[in-house]
């Protein structure tokens, strides 16, 4: 094949700004050929603001079924991402699945078993991997740079959202729509990319979820999580939908050094001598050790979103490697579950949960769920994404 034919199920928010990056011709050797959305309305707006040559279906399985696609972009509601992509593996298509994989580690798990079986490509929008600043936190862990991790610390606050985002969608912030609140929806990048540049992932976690806190909703809108990594160290993760002005600082502490990333800097903090034999050793009681630090601004290509589809499509053409597995989906997922499971145990969740009583927990949650009146309304989430939100 010339180009890779893309079927895009779901035109909403997320959906409809992929279809732009097509008709725009930003994805080089990819080609939309077909749009799907159970709404109709979304479905002409995508018509009316990226107008092409693509046929339009009503529902997801159809798309799959009869367009004659090679690939399918998910940007639908959390829960629709296995069904769909289990049904396009079948059908011996590759797929590319907006975040998060799933909302419970058993659907993501069987999902997976999928992608194994139909030996197609599957990769997840995780477009932060591409943002330059991280790459170079990856690198340098994985490269020993800091030395062997102690602390892990993420304040990731500046994601401010007001009631009329919530009642936006009746799906959002919903235990049966969306299956969580900020910790689905807006982190799953963060927790992804805390354990890939880390290299672990915490074997144990206590967080603290307040539902509802600060806006009319079910579901979490304030987290504070406590993390244990295998090694020992530790680390916290904070986020909330409600402070303003928030704040974004990704910090990792080694025994050789630090890396900080904050407002588009990365500040790598670096010491020739082990911070524990140091502590030991020193004579001084006040003197800590030396260290160069080096500064590294935001530059160069951050392709993020159209980086991650350019990829995709080169890697069905088999002219490079696939950059994100999307079996890697799982972690990010298992994350996002020990924490609301340690919230509602009020007690500290071992990794891997267990599959099973994390659904059962869920389902209790999803039986008692309110239905939201109104319908859904397309908004402006072009600040939602890029750079090291």
């Amino acid at each position: 094949m010339d180009k890779v034919k893309f079927g895009i199920i779901g035109v909403g928010n997320m959906g409809s700004v992929h279809l732009g990056f097509f008709q725009n011709g930003q994805v080089a050797n990819g080609v939309c050929t077909a749009i799907a959305d159970v709404n109709p309305e979304k479905l002409a707006a995508a018509r009316k603001n990226s107008p092409g040559a693509y046929v339009c279906y009503d529902s997801g399985e159809e798309l799959i079924d009869k367009a004659g696609v090679d690939a399918v972009l998910l940007a639908v509601p959390h829960y629709s991402h296995p069904p769909l992509a289990e049904r396009a593996f079948r059908r011996g298509l590759h797929v590319l699945c907006e975040k998060p994989a799933g909302v419970y580690t058993k659907q993501v798990k069987e999902m997976n078993m999928s992608a194994d079986k139909s030996g197609k490509l599957f990769t997840l929008m995780y477009n932060q991997r591409t943002n330059p600043l991280y790459k170079k936190m990856h690198e340098i862990v994985a490269e020993g740079g800091i030395g062997e991790i102690r602390r892990v610390n993420w304040l990731i606050t500046n994601w401010f959202r007001t009631q009329y985002y919530y009642d936006s969608g009746a799906w959002r912030a919903t235990w049966r729509g969306e299956g969580g609140g900020v910790l689905m929806n807006q982190c799953p990048h963060q927790l992804d990319l805390l354990q890939w540049i880390c290299g672990m992932m915490p074997e144990k976690v206590r967080a603290f979820c307040h539902f509802g806190k600060w806006h009319d909703i079910e579901t979490e809108d304030d987290v504070t999580a406590y993390l244990t990594f295998p090694n020992g160290a530790t680390g916290a993760f904070i986020t909330s939908t409600a402070d303003a002005p928030g704040t974004n600082r990704f910090e990792i502490l080694g025994s050789k050094g630090k890396l900080v990333c904050e407002k588009d800097v990365l500040t790598y903090s670096r010491s020739d001598v082990d911070l524990q034999d140091f502590l030991k050793r020193e004579k001084d009681g006040f003197r800590a050790p030396e260290f160069t630090v080096q500064a590294f601004p935001l530059e160069g290509e951050n392709p993020q979103h159209v980086g991650i589809l350019n990829n995709f499509a080169n890697a069905i053409l088999g002219t490079e490697p696939l950059y994100v597995d999307g079996r890697e989906g799982l972690r990010c997922v298992e994350l996002i579950d020990a924490m609301l499971l340690s919230a509602w145990e009020n007690a500290e969740v071992t990794l891997p949960i267990d599959d099973e009583y994390y659904y059962k927990k869920l389902s209790e949650h999803i039986a008692v769920s309110r239905v939201k009146e109104g319908k859904d309304i397309l908004i402006d989430n072009s600040g939602s994404y890029g750079g090291t939100h």
